[in-house]
């Protein structure tokens, strides 16, 4: 006799889990011990940070992040999205340092998308360097307000009064008030201006810097974390939707009757056509609605939809190369000039060029986009793991042409996201078959959804000159630049802008007296986005490989070559000395952060040392190095490659130094360079978009694969360099010297020079 199949969960597996292994320590901490709030169970509405934070709630509410209640539980909203980089470990504890608080009496929750929060948009590395000072404002606000009401009540000074340890001190006498105790009264104060708001010593922030633990941590070993896909709702259908294979694609015709009669298949909807420029629209297509994410698929698949593909259908990645090739081989727009590098490369006494090319990449976060949307007397609500929750929130509204009030977001562990999920058409999608269905809809990517519809990294080819004089000093640099810009999916635009540039190219610090940049023509032919490290990954890619020939054709070391390059310590704070009009500098001023060409010298230096770079012919080891500024950090990495089986170059080792200034947990930011070394080599080896008839060739990690357990690095060291400067980026600067250290090392393994990725393109290492 048969037997019914039984629905495991993730959660009733790991539970299972669990169990079999109940003597298993983990070095976790409880939750509750930390004050993260539980997740809650399978099905259950995941609290918000709007539901938390209730200005009407009794105590002390001096702003939208902090609550302090009279029973002395403290609240603190993280505003920024979880997406495995621990945010909820590192922002929060940021304001409890500033304030005082005792973490075992402190609740996070997770805000809803709301301008209150100012920017939600967890993207660009950018939660602790543009957050620091205003987080530590944050916290510094209660803590003045609690402080002001001890000290009244005591009729002391405020001077006298500190917090610490959940509660405010009196030095004079040893008198002690709880946060609880002064709640009520403080929140009857007038809030201070926050920009006017002392901010501790640095030493007295007794945690940043430290060994945090990861809050959330054992909500994801146990299966209590709500990830957007664990959302279940009553009357809920799942969608899937075929999209057009092309994007500006549309269906012509498709046999809806046929899908319905695939059992447990309710609607069949078609999603409307976008229009130019696509921005966050939903690609269009036809939706199948039904009973569980099984039988949509097999709806989906029932649709034998035929397509009019449109004016993208000649788009073909190996023509589209040579387009990118003529473009920089002709002059382009000049971007940034310092000397006179045309005249110096025509007087040198030698000149180096090589060309290099990046095709598109994909994201592919481990979880695909999925979100659940309830529209019903004329308010949505939305449940996504979205990294952008405001900009989710705008697309749902004007999607359903409501006022953006009338609209919730709530925000859900992310599986990854790399940019993806700062996109919000999926979310679009959602809301409009939930508002036409009638019941809430959860849509359901796949992987092969993922990878066929997504918000490409822009493909590039580079051209670099150098003009060498006699003794073989670099005297001229010109660097041509052609890739489709991210402003396309917002208008038309096919050449790079400033904003683009300053990844690695107006911001490149080279001490070269005469300098040229120019931007080249790119047209766009599918839906461009911003991936992890952006456009640094293919210039940082073209700089560092053509330093490694520049020095491997003066017969020098890559080391003293790129330290020369660099030229003196220095620091770099006006435009006019980079030779350009103008700089965004990541959304900081050279003046508040200049570029320092002492920190990237010191992060080359340190590598190599760590590295035995100069030891490496003799221990007859094959390392490659390249180092990057990005996101005002600096970051070197040195690999060493190895003949792997079948011949296959593999990375057996890598070292990563970075200075990000200020780091508020160092776990969290060895984890992201471990973890940039890992997605560096995926792009490195593996990573390759390509198009042909307009529609992408790959469909699943078969053939679009990601470094697997097994070709890791057997050691990946890290370094963090000491500062108490200003925080610059973690989640995204470790990428961009990955790639071209590896292909450095190839040179050095075997003597074949790569200027194109992947290198799995290369033939095995004989």
């Amino acid at each position: 006799m048969s037997k019914q199949p039984q629905r495991i969960t993730r959660r009733s597996f790991l539970a299972a889990l669990n169990l079999s292994v109940g003597g298993l320590a983990l070095g976790l901490f409880p939750n509750e011990a930390l004050g993260a709030e539980p997740s809650g169970k399978l099905g259950a509405k995941p609290k918000t940070g709007s539901e938390a934070q209730e200005k009407s709630a009794p105590g002390l509410n001096p702003n939208a992040f902090v609550h302090v209640a009279p029973d002395g539980q403290v609240t603190i909203v993280c505003h920024r999205s979880e997406m495995g980089q621990g945010i909820r470990s590192s922002l929060p504890v940021l304001i409890a340092d500033e304030l005082g608080a005792d973490m075992a009496r402190v609740k996070i929750v997770q805000a809803d998308g709301d301008k209150i929060y100012g920017d939600q948009n967890t993207d660009g590395s950018n939660s602790v360097r543009g957050l620091y000072t205003d987080m530590r404002r944050v916290g510094a606000t209660a803590r003045v307000m609690l402080i002001a009401t001890a000290a009244k009540r005591w009729k002391v000074s405020p001077d006298a009064c500190e917090a610490r340890d959940h509660a405010v001190f009196h030095r004079g006498s040893n008198r002690t008030l709880g946060f609880g105790e002064l709640a009520l009264e403080a929140g009857k104060q007038r809030v201070p201006k926050s920009e006017q708001v002392p901010l501790r010593p640095r030493n007295e922030l007794r945690r940043v810097g430290k060994h945090l633990p990861l809050l959330d941590g054992p909500a994801y070993v146990n299966g209590t974390a709500v990830f957007g896909a664990d959302l279940r709702l009553p009357g809920m259908l799942t969608a899937m939707v075929a999209r057009p294979p092309v994007v500006g694609g549309r269906v012509a015709k498709y046999d809806a009757a046929r899908a319905l009669e695939v059992p447990g298949v309710k609607r069949v909807l078609e999603l409307p056509e976008p229009k130019k420029p696509y921005h966050f629209q939903s690609w269009g297509g036809v939706a199948v609605l039904a009973e569980n994410t099984w039988a949509a698929m097999k709806g989906r698949g029932a649709l034998d939809i035929t397509w009019e593909h449109g004016e993208n259908v000649t788009y073909d990645s190996t023509k589209y190369r040579e387009e990118l090739l003529a473009s920089v081989r002709a002059p382009g727009t000049v971007v940034r000039n310092v000397g006179d590098a045309e005249g110096a490369l025509t007087g040198a006494a030698r000149v180096l060029e090589a060309e290099y090319h990046v095709p598109h990449l994909c994201h592919a976060p481990m979880e695909p986009p999925v979100v659940v949307a309830r529209v019903e007397n004329g308010t949505c609500e939305v449940w996504a793991p979205t990294q952008h929750p405001q900009a989710a929130r705008t697309e749902a509204a004007r999607a359903l042409g409501l006022p953006e009030e009338k609209v919730t977001v709530h925000v859900t562990f992310l599986g990854g996201g790399f940019g993806r999920k700062s996109k919000a058409d999926f979310i679009s999608e959602a809301v409009l078959l939930a508002r036409e269905a009638g019941v809430p809809v959860r849509v359901q990517w796949t992987r092969e959804d993922d990878l066929r519809h997504d918000y490409y990294h822009a493909v590039s080819t580079q051209r670099l000159s150098a003009g060498l004089d006699a003794q073989g000093k670099v005297i001229a640099w010109r660097h041509r630049t052609a890739f489709p810009p991210i402003g396309s999916i917002f208008g038309p635009v096919n050449r790079p802008a400033e904003g683009d540039l300053q990844q690695g190219v107006l911001d490149l610090a080279l001490a070269v007296p005469n300098l040229r940049a120019e931007a080249c023509e790119a047209n766009p032919h599918v839906r461009i986005g911003w991936m992890r490290s952006v456009y640094n990954i293919f210039h940082a890619f073209s700089v560092n490989s053509f330093i490694d020939e520049i020095a491997h054709a003066r017969g020098e070391d890559t080391r003293d070559v790129l330290l020369e390059l660099y030229g003196p310590p220095r620091i770099i704070n006006t435009v006019e000395a980079l030779g350009v009009k103008s700089l965004r500098n990541y959304g900081r001023s050279l003046e508040e952060h200049p570029i320092d060409v002492g920190r990237m010298r010191h992060v080359i230096e340190r590598v190599t040392e760590l590295s035995r770079w100069k030891e490496r012919k003799q221990d007859g080891r094959a390392l490659g190095l390249a180092a990057h500024r990005s996101f005002l950090s600096y970051v070197a990495v040195v690999v060493s490659l190895v003949r792997g089986p079948g011949g296959k170059p593999a990375v057996d080792e890598a070292w990563i130094v970075v200075d990000a200034g200020t780091v508020i947990n160092p776990d969290r930011a060895r984890a992201q360079m471990e973890g940039s070394i890992i997605f560096g080599m995926s792009v490195a080896m593996y990573g390759a978009i390509t198009m042909k008839d307009g529609a992408v060739e790959q469909s699943n990690f078969h053939d679009y694969r990601l470094v697997r357990i097994g070709e890791a690095p057997r050691k990946i060291h890290v370094e963090i360099v000491p500062s108490e400067g200003l925080p610059g980026g973690i989640g995204e600067p470790g990428v961009p010297p990955v790639a071209p250290a590896i292909a450095n090392a190839l040179f050095a393994l075997t003597g074949t020079r790569v200027r194109e990725l992947p290198l799995s393109r290369i033939p095995p290492v004989s």
